[in-house]
């Protein structure tokens, strides 16, 4: 099982940027797709991006695509999310994930509130 712990929301202005940090511990050699998703306020929780823990190749969500980015970094264990041109649409909490298998994720973050400002 990974652990996975995330950070980095907070209050920002519509058109502002947030970075945020998913750092990962236990056995992350067994990781190799990890994630963000979202949940805003009476809704169900959505897809944003995801990359391939040991290659290449992210994928994004139609609405945040060519705003947000998603890395890497595996010698901190820890994937960031970069959110720029931030809207209040984006307002929720973000989580991290991770699973071996492509779509099937096990393992989850505690969630991070990001809110923007109109």
């Amino acid at each position: 099982q990974v652990q996975l712990v995330d950070s980095g929301g907070g209050l920002v202005q519509a058109g502002g940027s947030l970075k945020l940090s998913c750092v990962a511990s236990g056995r992350t050699f067994s990781t190799y797709f990890m994630g963000w998703f979202r949940q805003a306020p009476g809704k169900e929780r959505e897809f944003v991006a995801a990359l391939v823990w040991s290659g290449h190749g992210e994928s994004y969500s139609d609405s945040v695509k060519d705003r947000f980015f998603v890395s890497r970094d595996k010698a901190k264990n820890t994937m960031y999310l970069q959110m720029n041109n931030l809207k209040p649409e984006d307002t929720a909490v973000y989580y991290c994930a991770a699973g071996r298998i492509k779509g099937v994720y096990d393992s989850w973050g505690q969630g991070t509130q990001v809110t923007v400002s109109s």
